[in-house]
């Protein structure tokens, strides 16, 4: 008979090595799924992780991609560092991008190094406004931050698609729900010259060696730590956890929009509806598949990315339809928080004891 039985310490070996088997498991499951769907699974498979890597242009795109997702990640670590379960990094995401584009489009006329600092300030500004709502509704009126910042998630992405239905829709994009091209003064710069990579991998690396070298560090690290081990000591030690809940969230709602603000000024140059394939819900397993440390992040980061890019190869390549990609990611989170389980508890086999019958004589 099998059961569970609690660790009396936490496995090490769990720990770290979750993330590997969660991969390997979501890799096995892959397989059966293009064996399924008549597919050569090993073809599959070559397109999923290997030819959009093939050359330059592939690196260069799976920087691009890493971008977001690290700045996204990086902010949702300092909020579940602390056990703040924020959701709504995608909100933030969308916020960024619709304000930044105001400001893009409202400073089209003018020129200077000036210009592009403003702009995702913009960005930043709004990530973190929005995601003070949540803070707000927390603190003040004990909401749960887990369905606020769903919900946010849902207005955002309707007045993004207001804005680019209605007020910023480009009067010569011939009715395309798109606002106008932004000026080059308000454009990321390209780091590496014909390829869509920019700047705004170098934002989400600095956020990330940011984000470990404060839980490292730094006291404001500490106090969000003990925060999340324990509320109750965080209070004792005289840490005021609202202003600690306000930090984390308002960082981590600064950060996705300026994820966000990159996103427009970067490889779109403009706002249009589909501006996120999901950047901030897949920060979400980031997060947890890099352990919430700041090397891990980056590496998840990337995997994660390769999963976008992937999921588009097999859609020219092998005629396979989109949600391949949100497949793959949801069976790793799924089978990341199932491995995960065995860092605190452990399978044990127990004989199962027969119970012996009593006999009446007559």
């Amino acid at each position: 008979m099998l059961s569970l039985e609690r660790r009396a310490v936490d496995s090490r070996v769990m720990q770290w090595g979750s993330p590997l088997l969660a991969l390997a498991l979501t890799l096995l499951t892959g397989v059966l799924l293009f064996m399924a769907l008549d597919r050569n699974p090993w073809e599959a498979l070559r397109f999923f992780f290997l030819v959009p890597l093939s050359d330059a242009h592939g690196w260069a795109e799976l920087g691009l991609k890493t971008a977001p997702l690290l700045l996204c990640a990086a902010g949702l670590t300092l909020c579940y560092r602390a056990r703040i379960w924020n959701i709504g990094a995608e909100g933030h995401f969308l916020m960024g991008a619709l304000w930044a584009s105001v400001a893009a489009l409202q400073l089209s006329e003018a020129s200077g190094f000036w210009v592009l600092p403003v702009v995702l300030l913009a960005g930043m500004l709004a990530g973190a406004l929005w995601s003070g709502l949540a803070a707000l509704l927390k603190t003040q009126f004990h909401c749960n931050e887990i369905l606020t910042t769903i919900m946010l998630n849902y207005i955002a992405l309707n007045l993004l698609l207001y804005a680019v239905h209605g007020p910023l829709r480009d009067p010569m994009g011939f009715g395309f729900p798109q606002s106008e091209m932004f000026s080059a003064a308000a454009l990321l710069p390209r780091l590496i010259p014909e390829t869509r990579l920019h700047i705004g991998l170098l934002f989400a690396l600095l956020a990330a060696v940011a984000v470990g070298v404060l839980f490292a560090r730094t006291f404001i690290g500490f106090q969000l730590k003990v925060l999340g081990e324990d509320a109750r000591a965080a209070a004792f030690a005289g840490f005021h956890e609202r202003r600690l809940i306000w930090l984390a969230m308002l960082l981590a709602g600064a950060l996705a929009g300026l994820a966000g603000a990159s996103e427009v000024t970067g490889p779109i140059g403009q706002l249009v509806p589909q501006v996120s394939p999901g950047y901030g819900y897949t920060a979400i397993i980031v997060v947890f598949l890099g352990r919430m440390n700041a090397l891990g992040i980056v590496l998840a980061s990337a995997l994660l990315a390769l999963t976008f890019m992937g999921g588009e190869m097999l859609q020219i390549a092998m005629n396979m339809p989109k949600a391949i990609t949100g497949l793959f990611q949801g069976l790793l989170l799924f089978y990341l928080l199932t491995c995960d389980a065995f860092i605190h508890y452990r399978i044990r086999w127990t004989a199962r004891q027969r119970v012996p019958t009593v006999t009446q004589e007559a």
